[in-house]
């Protein structure tokens, strides 16, 4: 059996950025990454990619080439948390021990809730950006759509990234406006939720995006199929959460935002709530049942957007009480649920939403950040991804 004084469970933008920070607080921690993968991938950048406008091969690099000197890479995947032993399970069948553990394994994406989804994606206008390997056939549908009908899903489950279904919506529709096809086309946003977004400025702002562009909103609307072949797509009607009905929809183009939810190996764990998330203190980010025990990110039930902009938010602060705990210290860092949301309106244009726990608008900067700039559009396109891979993953962001 391996032991390590901190264990972290995924090396995507949490895991990296709390092993980076731990180490320039502390550089003598033995800290172990434990993440399967062999590349380490920019997501937030696949919406641009999926609309024409970012270079695919860029939003990757080796996880190697991230992984902060000083950590030991254990390349295997976590099959079950065992906390009251205060170890993990490996799929190698490796028994990993720990003294302090930080979970940050992300979301699961749960393409298995949508009946012929996985056997259509890639083919018959059938799109999704969740995923570096699909991503780019998003612009290929888009580039060819000579009108039709094209879909956008949202989901009845937590995702990550809550703005990501609108963001190649509103991409998609500028592309048609920009080629005289709209008028050609019906863009449908099809979603489980009632309202475009839930903190205001932003909502009217968007409200208005949706006008602009002649958008068909259908509320209530949860995707349960897909038949790429024939071309439709089969939702439920939602009522107070419940199906209570259902309706077939054709199209030319689909955008599928898939369910998704917390890893299986959380929800079978001690760590879950009853929903299956990790279940942590929203401010401290320590588990609520083992205090040797911290989570960030997407797997966890503090009711935040799940953004890399929380991430960046939240890992101080899991960091100092983490470092507190340790030292046998109350917990004084708090995180006060902070998100970002940059919401690509079009081409150029990008509304930047900001907003805590309470759903109050936080702004950065010194300007109405509900409306569309192309300053923003820059942030979003050059200045965030160079950011991310110089300053956040090497712990000073």
């Amino acid at each position: 059996m391996k032991s390590h004084q901190i264990v972290i469970v995924g090396g995507g933008s949490a895991g990296i950025t709390v092993a980076a920070q731990l180490l320039k607080k502390k550089p003598g921690l033995d800290i172990a990454v434990v993440e399967p993968s062999e590349m380490h991938y920019y997501q937030p950048a696949w919406t641009l990619v999926g609309g024409g406008t970012f270079n695919l091969e860029s939003t990757r690099r080796p996880e190697k080439s991230v992984m902060p000197q000083g950590t030991t890479w254990i390349k295997d995947r976590v099959t079950a948390v065992k906390p009251v032993d205060n170890a993990l399970e490996l799929a190698s069948g490796e028994i990993l021990s720990y003294q302090y553990l930080v979970m940050c394994p992300g979301i699961q994406i749960d393409y298995h809730k949508v009946s012929g989804l996985k056997e259509s994606l890639g083919k018959n206008g059938v799109c999704c950006n969740y995923e570096y390997d699909s991503c780019s056939y998003t612009w290929e549908v888009l580039k060819n759509l000579k009108g039709g009908v094209a879909l956008f899903t949202n989901p009845n489950t937590p995702i990550k990234c809550g703005g990501a279904p609108q963001k190649i919506m509103y991409l998609a529709a500028d592309h048609l406006k920009k080629h005289d096809l709209l008028k050609k086309t019906e863009v449908h946003f099809a979603t489980a939720g009632g309202v475009i977004f839930g903190v205001q400025p932003y909502k009217a702002a968007l409200e208005k995006v949706i006008k602009n562009y002649g958008i068909k909103t259908d509320w209530h609307h949860n995707l349960k199929a897909v038949h790429g072949e024939r071309k439709e797509a089969t939702f439920d009607i939602l009522e107070d959460g419940k199906p209570v009905g259902e309706v077939i929809m054709k199209f030319d183009m689909i955008h599928v935002t898939p369910p998704m939810s917390a890893p299986d190996f959380i929800k079978q764990s001690p760590l879950a709530d009853a929903n299956g998330w990790m279940a942590v203190d929203k401010h401290t980010l320590q588990s609520t049942g083992f205090p040797n025990v911290f989570g960030l990110g997407d797997a966890t039930n503090s009711p935040n957007a799940k953004t890399g902009a929380a991430v960046r938010k939240q890992a101080p602060v899991l960091v100092a009480n983490l470092l507190q705990a340790m030292a046998g210290q109350g917990l004084t860092a708090s995180y006060n649920g902070y998100g970002s949301c940059p919401l690509i309106t079009g081409y150029g244009k990008l509304i930047l939403a900001e907003f805590d726990y309470d759903n109050k608008s936080t702004p950065t900067f010194p300007f109405d950040q509900s409306k569309e700039r192309l300053s923003m559009w820059w942030l979003k396109k050059y200045i965030l991804p160079w950011f991310y891979w110089n300053k956040m993953l090497k712990g000073n962001g």
